[in-house]
Formats: structure tokens, C-alpha cells, sequence
């Protein structure tokens, strides 16, 4: 699916695939060396992501139930985020994608 900035009219990126199931969730991008420039990874439910063991920095948008941007944080390997409360998803995303697209309110679409 991809991923549209409604705010502000502009397509985020092109390949995003979701992770619902918990095995999904669990092993996210741990099994990759890197992440493309167009993919991303929509993880749902989610409050709070890891990147232990992970190869690349990433990063991570949290979204509310209306997929309203709540934070961005760009993630080095080995590390935790904040717990968001708020939080109902992230989307992961190769560095630099998130703070270049998106803005703390926008509202994200994800289209098949």
C-alpha cells in the first residue's frame, strides 16, 4: 500500500507493508540488513518500538487512531523509544523520510 500525507498533499512513500499479527510485530525489520528509499513498515497496535539487533537507524512515526502524527524519532540501532500513550501505530521509514514528508499533526492515508 502506500502512504499519502493528506496535510500537506504529498505522497510519503510507495510500499508499505503491515504488520498486525504478533510474530509480525515482534520481528519487524530485524531480519533485513537495510530498508529501500520507497518501503516502510506500518506496525499495528503499537505504542513503543525497539531497534535492538537491527543493522540501520530508522525512522519511526507514531500515529493516533485517525493516523494523526503524534511523533517522529529517528532511531540508531540499539535503541528503545519513548512509550507514546496515544499511540495506535508507527510506521517505520528509511532515515530521513519521516522529518522530509511529515509534520507533527498531519494526517497519514494508507491506500491499497
Amino acid at each position: 500500500m502506500i502512504c499519502f500525507n493528506k496535510t500537506q498533499n504529498v505522497l510519503v512513500i510507495q510500499n508499505v507493508k503491515e504488520a498486525r499479527s504478533f510474530k509480525e510485530r515482534l520481528i519487524g525489520l530485524l531480519n533485513r540488513k537495510s530498508i529501500q528509499p520507497d518501503e516502510g513498515l506500518l506496525i499495528k497496535p503499537c505504542r513503543q518500538i525497539h531497534t535492538f539487533f537491527m543493522k540501520f537507524a530508522i525512522d519511526a512515526v507514531f500515529l493516533d487512531k485517525q493516523n494523526s502524527v503524534l511523533e517522529i524519532l529517528t532511531l540508531k540501532p540499539f535503541r528503545l523509544s519513548a512509550w507514546i500513550a496515544k499511540s495506535r501505530s508507527v510506521l517505520e521509514l528509511p532515515t530521513g523520510t519521516g522529518k522530509k514528508h511529515i509534520k507533527i499533526g498531519d494526517v497519514l492515508e494508507f491506500k491499497n
